[in-house]
């Protein structure tokens, strides 16, 4: 599958592999489907309780993408589980601010990743 690998910076044609490859320590994740870059070794989840359940959750990240983008959720996602926020009221208001439609699983650099970590800090503050 034609996949952006940041790592690489281009479209890559990925290898569907699975948690066994990905997490060998993690047993709970060996049958779990991943897509993975062999130039760079970076690798990206999928969306494996849905029907499509190799659509990957996004674009391959790099390891420190892999930390921004979760960096972002730790604050993001208390925000709509334990506040009366409701997910998509919060996101839609990210995304006006962003210009563009968000999901974490897009951001393809760190540079973008800072940006929206700003708003996120911003949408908690208010």
């Amino acid at each position: 599958m034609k996949i952006y690998c940041c790592g690489c910076e281009k479209e890559i044609e990925a290898r569907l592999t699975n948690g066994g490859e990905i997490y060998s320590h993690r047993v709970d994740l060996k049958d779990i489907p991943f897509w993975k870059c062999d130039v760079c070794k970076n690798y990206v989840g999928c969306h494996h309780k849905t029907k499509d359940s190799t659509k990957p959750l996004g674009s391959i990240p790099t390891s420190e993408l892999r930390a921004a983008r979760r960096k972002i959720h730790d604050i993001l996602d208390p925000l709509w589980r334990h506040k009366s926020v409701y997910r998509g009221s919060l996101y839609k208001k990210l995304s006006n601010r962003l210009g563009y439609q968000f999901h974490s699983g897009e951001l393809n650099s760190l540079e973008e990743a800072e940006r929206v970590y700003k708003i996120v800090v911003e949408l908690e503050n208010e």
